[in-house]
């Protein structure tokens, strides 16, 4: 059965913060076809703070520290909504992580079932809304239907990529609910939502490293 060793793998979430850098215009850009346009600057400010701040240190804090660092920058550094909303899912999965020298799939996904749960705790939208749950409900639920079904870790962690991937296209589709793009009502069909993107791209990463730390 493959694991990760927590205790020395803060380099999941320094990797983290490299992702967000090098998407920040992309999000903002997407961003602005239905709200302001400051979505990737806010992401970028919130986990380059992060980065600074374990840089050098990543190995030694491990990951729960790494996790910890990141959520308590976006709770209480960052504004709008997706700071109290990532906040919250970073700080749910350190707790989760809390006390283990090693991490398998079966405590990967409790730790995301934590960070969804301390979304949830905050927001009253659901499936369908175009938010950033379209992409983190079935990425979690693909990852769950993989490793119960037999599956390894690695092969898990891989269906929870494709599925990111797959459902952050879908909200393409969706009609926004909330939020200033809900004032779009019908137009905002056609357009990703910024939230689904950063959430797909949080999830992607996160997966990508931890599959190369997998023993």
């Amino acid at each position: 059965m493959k694991t990760f060793n927590a205790s020395r793998a803060g380099s999941v979430v320094y990797d983290l913060t490299t992702v967000i850098r090098q998407n920040r215009d992309y999000l903002s850009e997407i961003d602005g076809a239905t709200g302001d346009g400051d979505h990737g600057v806010n992401m970028n400010k919130g986990f380059t703070m992060c980065r600074e701040r374990i840089e050098g240190a990543a190995d030694s804090i491990g990951f729960c520290g790494a996790l910890d660092v990141l959520g308590d920058v976006l709770l209480s550094e960052i504004g709008g909504s997706m700071g109290p909303l990532y906040g919250s899912f970073f700080m749910e999965m350190a707790d989760s992580a809390r006390g283990k020298e090693r991490i398998g799939g079966g405590d990967f996904m409790a730790l995301l079932k934590a960070g969804l749960d301390g979304i949830t705790a905050l927001v009253t939208t659901k499936p369908g809304d175009k938010t950033m749950l379209d992409v983190l409900i079935p990425s979690i639920e693909a990852f769950e239907n993989a490793y119960e079904g037999g599956a390894g870790f690695d092969a898990a962690l891989n269906g929870l990529i494709a599925a990111a991937k797959t459902s952050r296209e879908a909200t393409k589709d969706m009609i926004a609910k909330v939020g200033r793009a809900a004032r779009m009502g019908e137009r905002s069909r056609g357009f990703y939502d910024a939230g689904a993107t950063s959430c797909m791209l949080i999830l992607t990463g996160m997966a990508e490293s931890i599959l190369a730390l997998l023993e």
